[in-house]
């Protein structure tokens, strides 16, 4: 009896060993199968880049042989000779965004200040949801509304205004100079402005609320005013969010095309007046690769998509080392 109970007790371990090690066995197999779909993830985007790039390259590659470095610094811009420079576009869009981030950030930073710290319980919940509406809205309602509303009140009540106050003023005079068309660089400026500050202000906004409250209520309890603490506490403990966000909202503005279609004027120049029509990157595609007629025409445009693609890159590339160097100072 002894001996038959030894080895029922044997078989019985037996049997739980083997159920463990099955158990393991599918334990392991779920992690290898999870581990080799998050790396094929991670694998096609890289390949799906990497194939966005060589087709960018390929195609650019008959115009940049064509011609040259002075694609890149050339104003001119010619269908019927063939001739084509792209410094128009490039720098109607490092304007139109530089100026919409500087109108944007100051706006969206107070706007999450506000709703973080001033706004009334009650009224927290609308300006939120009127901040994402505004993000969802699409780009060609925008650029719809800055052509038939915008522009129309902007030639006949702010340009005027604006081209008299700094006619006298050195310097100013130039960048508010001309007719006023209503259209133009400052207008697409204006629009990139409302376009990006949702994203602006809803990331700072989320940053701002992870502050641990303690160190707002010891900034208060130190004498500290609303201004100081987010000054000197909430923005230092949140500016890599916070850069983030901005990034964020630049590579919208740099990559943005039916919105600023309608109301850049699409005018292939270089001129230092704000009022005056120019075009952007994205623009100039949008509006002439259906109407590009031979190969040096369709690659030129193509060229242009790869210089929007740099640019990014670069844009990108800063921001992501001035917070790794945030991150290094913070320790």
């Amino acid at each position: 009896m002894v001996d038959m109970a030894l080895d029922g007790q044997s078989a019985s371990a037996k049997q739980d060993v083997k159920e463990r090690a099955q158990a393991l066995d599918r334990l392991r197999f779920s992690d290898d199968l999870f581990r080799n779909l998050t790396r094929s993830a991670a694998v096609f985007v890289l390949a799906l880049l990497g194939g966005v790039i060589i087709a960018l390259i390929v195609g650019a590659a008959p115009a940049l042989r064509e011609f040259g470095l002075s694609f890149v610094v050339s104003e001119s811009w010619n269908p019927v000779t063939e001739k084509f420079g792209a410094l128009a576009p490039i720098y109607g869009t490092l304007v139109t965004s530089f100026v919409a981030m500087l109108i944007a950030v100051p706006f969206g930073l107070l706007i999450a200040m506000f709703l973080t710290e001033l706004c009334p319980k009650w009224l927290r919940r609308p300006i939120g949801i009127a901040i994402e509406l505004l993000a969802g809205i699409p780009s060609i309602i925008y650029g719809i509304w800055g052509l038939f509303v915008l522009a129309p009140f902007l030639q006949q009540h702010v340009q005027p205004g604006l081209i008299s106050t700094f006619a006298n003023v050195p310097g100013l005079s130039s960048l508010f100079a001309g007719p006023p068309y209503g259209i133009g660089v400052l207008t697409a400026s204006l629009i990139l402005a409302i376009m990006v500050l949702p994203f602006i202000t809803s990331i700072s906004r989320d940053v701002f609320e992870a502050v641990p409250p303690v160190l707002k209520e010891a900034a208060y309890g130190l004498g500290c005013s609303t201004w100081e603490v987010m000054r000197y506490v909430v923005l230092p403990y949140t500016r890599v969010g916070v850069i983030g966000g901005v990034m964020l909202g630049l590579g919208r503005a740099l990559g943005e095309t039916m919105a600023v279609t309608f109301v850049i004027g699409n005018a292939h120049k270089i001129a230092t007046s704000l009022l005056a029509p120019g075009t952007t990157i994205s623009a100039t595609i949008a509006n002439e690769f259906t109407e590009a007629v031979g190969d040096l025409y369709t690659s030129s445009l193509i060229a242009l998509g790869l210089i929007l693609f740099v640019i990014t890159f670069i844009v990108l590339a800063i921001a992501r080392y001035l917070l790794l160097r945030i991150e290094r100072r913070i320790g």
